[in-house]
């Protein structure tokens, strides 16, 4: 049985979850618009223009490429691709946040993996375009990289010090 975390672990785990699901939420609102409101303000597109820049980030440019080859073919219209690769990136820190929220070991291995393969990527995007911003993006997510990682350690050596104590 594993050990329950700590009142701190506990409260970073929650802060984090919230994190995750305010980010989710954010990019399901912007791909709920593009989906399925018919939404073409400039303001809007502006809107589409910096979470297209700085939330889904280069290393989905090969999946939004397709999605425009194939929505262009269908429709010609470059916002319901971004909306699609929103919905999809929203689903993925929902299901990170969610489960965080309620402790869930998956969950923590799912964000460790998720957040782990994009840093390298967010450094490049960073190296292209420099800002402050991104700048505190990449080390937000490398303090939470490396405080899953060393909490997933730390669960895993108690849960085998505890199955070798009552072996």
């Amino acid at each position: 049985m594993a050990a329950a975390p700590a009142p701190h672990q506990h409260l970073y785990l929650r802060l984090i979850a919230a994190l995750k699901i305010a980010k989710g939420l954010t990019l399901l609102g912007v791909a709920v618009a593009l989906l399925f409101l018919d939404i073409r303000h400039t303001w809007f597109e502006q809107v589409v223009d910096w979470v297209e820049a700085e939330m889904l980030l280069p290393h989905y440019n090969l999946v939004l490429a397709a999605l425009r080859w194939i929505e262009e073919f269908l429709t010609g219209s470059r916002l319901r691709s971004v909306g699609l690769l929103a919905l999809l990136y929203a689903a993925v820190l929902m299901t990170e946040g969610i489960g965080v929220w309620f402790e869930k070991r998956w969950a923590e291995f799912l964000l460790v993996a998720a957040t782990g393969s994009l840093i390298p990527l967010e450094a490049f995007h960073l190296y292209l375009h420099p800002s402050l911003a991104k700048l505190a993006l990449i080390a937000a997510n490398m303090a939470i990289l490396a405080y899953l990682a060393r909490l997933l350690l730390r669960t895993r050596k108690s849960n085998q010090d505890g199955s070798a104590a009552r072996g």
